[in-house]
């Protein structure tokens, strides 16, 4: 094999450019302008390379660990919140909640357990599921692509786990102070927005402390100032109707629907309501304010006017409304058409 050469047949050196990125002009010093180079820029040994892989290999293994934690709780949290929506939509069975389902759907069915229309606990989902992608693509990806990610996603979880962290203390004061009632289902998405939060935390490389605390600062503020505006509207119709009473239905009843409710009471059939729940109200405003007023229906909330709580408990009731027809008790809003099959009813059917 031959050996490149250089001047005067010596053996070439190899170019200073290689080490220090400017390139040696060919001249008759050659040569001794690249060792003077080389002696200005010193080469990357082969040490100094082992020792930056092992810092890297050092701290990256604690960030994985991180994000494997916070992806696990995640899942957690995007499964609690998820049932939560699915039963909700009528999509699942009755949830078991420890400490009794009473207190979880008196929460959940609350004024408070809905947001634009839809359960609250489909925005939490959307939150773990966000929080679940962020953690994990950092871990799939490689290369430039992923140091650009952690820089990005390290802010982003930060910052929507104190939102999450933050909007649960407001939802907590809700359950205790004005819904009165345990949610097991509730208080575990808390304890999973804060931990996360506090993963978060450990996280980031965070070199700017004041950066950090005000942005967190910032985000606890605007976070907070908005769930607490948010939980004293919707207490105002509460308020207005006075407590342990329903709001009012405001609909008009078609003559069909009235005498689908006096088929109804004729028959025995029941409906269990709780005050609170708006669903009860949903369903009443399907048959309208008189057609109501003819409905046989019975206050299960313990602090409701009027409640029959003891009967309620007897007939273990999932959720509300719960109708009870022919010695069969169903839960949820029924179409004014499915009463009418149940109950054996073969008039004229109310208008959707």
């Amino acid at each position: 094999m031959e050996t490149p050469t250089g001047f005067a047949g010596r053996p070439a050196i190899p170019r200073a450019a290689d080490r220090c990125g400017d390139p040696c002009r060919l001249s008759a010093s050659r040569e001794r302008g690249c060792e003077n180079q080389a002696t200005a820029c010193p080469a990357v040994t082969s040490t100094d390379l082992a020792q930056r892989l092992n810092q890297r290999r050092r701290s990256d293994p604690g960030r994985r660990w991180i994000s494997v934690a916070m992806a696990v709780l995640a899942t957690i949290g995007a499964i609690d919140t998820g049932a939560i929506t699915l039963k909700r939509w009528g999509l699942l069975g009755p949830l078991l909640c420890p400490g009794g389902g009473g207190d979880c759907d008196k929460v959940l069915n609350s004024p408070w357990g809905t947001l634009f229309g839809q359960p609250l606990s489909l925005f939490g989902f959307l939150c773990y599921a966000t929080v679940l992608v962020l953690a994990l693509l950092p871990l799939l990806l490689r290369g430039e692509a992923r140091r650009d990610l952690l820089g990005r996603s390290r802010w982003l979880l930060f910052l929507l786990t104190a939102a999450m962290a933050v909007f649960s203390l407001v939802l907590m004061v809700v359950m205790v102070v004005k819904i009165k009632a345990v949610c097991a289902f509730c208080i575990l998405s808390a304890l999973l927005s804060l931990s996360l939060f506090v993963l978060s935390l450990f996280k980031g490389d965070w070199e700017d402390s004041g950066q950090l605390l005000f942005r967190g600062v910032l985000t606890a503020l605007l976070v907070g100032i908005t769930g607490i505006g948010w939980a004293t509207a919707m207490d105002r119709p509460v308020a207005e109707t006075g407590p342990g009473l329903p709001p009012p239905v405001t609909t008009v009843s078609s003559p069909a629907s009235i005498a689908l409710a006096d088929h109804l009471t004729a028959a025995g059939a029941v409906m269990y309501t709780a005050y609170w729940c708006p669903h009860c109200f949903e369903q009443k405003q399907l048959f309208g304010k008189e057609a109501t007023s003819r409905l046989k229906v019975i206050e299960c909330a313990p602090d409701g006017r009027n409640n029959q709580a003891e009967l309620c408990r007897t007939k273990k009731l999932q959720g509300f409304p719960s109708w009870e027809i022919k010695g069969s008790i169903d839960s949820g809003v029924k179409p004014l058409s499915v009463l009418a099959e149940r109950s054996g009813y073969k008039g004229a059917l109310p208008s959707p």
